[in-house]
Order: structure tokens, then sequence, then C-alpha cells
């Protein structure tokens, strides 16, 4: 298990550095434009992206 959670956390890391490496101008305007919103709506973001990996996963497996 712990071997599959390395696994999964690398290719996350992998998969967060490409938009960085790719456009670094871009990914700079994204974090300014973070920074304008709300808690809420942040709070409502990440639980719709973590619902969303749930389903994947259920989906996948």
């Amino acid at each position: 298990m712990w071997h599959e959670l390395a696994v999964a956390f690398c290719l996350m890391l992998v998969i967060e550095g490409v938009i960085p490496f790719i456009s670094p101008g871009r990914w700079r305007k994204m974090l300014l434009m973070l920074d304008q919103i709300d808690d809420n709506t942040m709070r409502m973001i990440g639980l719709g992206s973590m619902l969303a990996g749930t389903v994947l996963l259920l989906i996948i497996n």
C-alpha cells in the first residue's frame, strides 16, 4: 500500500509541474487570480475536486 501511495504522490508532482514548465507566465497569472477568490468558493472547488477524484477512483476500480 505504501508503494502505491508513493507512486501516486510522485505522479501528482509530475502532473502539477507540467503547467509551470510549459507556460510559467500563464501559471503565474492563474495564481494571482486565485488570490481574488473568497474562502467559501475555494472550499467548494476543493470539495468538488475531492468528490470527482473519489468517483473516478470508484469507476476505475
